[in-house]
């Protein structure tokens, strides 16, 4: 898994039939020591990627990603062509006893 913020959204009006009712959101990946810190500017787009939505999250929240099979297990269904699922929107994160991220 891991931690991720939602920075756009993709929207592809002919697509494979297992994406049809499934969102599909442009993610970042973050630093567990600071997942609030501003995106880099430099090569932000060679580190964005697309994953379905399961949970309902919008832009700018960080949430949390499975990827590869455990990505098409959770979405419920095998015939799901995707390789990440955003599973969960996260409140707080503690890491070596510290608040890195708390959820406003």
């Amino acid at each position: 898994m891991q931690l991720a913020r939602v920075r756009g959204n993709v929207v592809a009006s002919v697509k494979d039939a297992g994406l049809a009712s499934l969102k599909l959101l442009l993610l970042e990946g973050v630093d567990a020591t600071d997942p609030d810190a501003s995106p880099s500017i430099q090569g932000a787009l060679a580190d964005v990627y697309v994953a379905i939505d399961l949970i309902g999250a919008g832009v700018g929240e960080i949430v949390l990603v499975v990827h590869g099979s455990a990505a098409r297990e959770t979405a419920g269904n095998q015939h799901v062509p995707t390789d990440a699922a955003v599973v969960a929107i996260v409140d707080v994160v503690h890491l070596d006893g510290h608040s890195t991220f708390i959820k406003c």
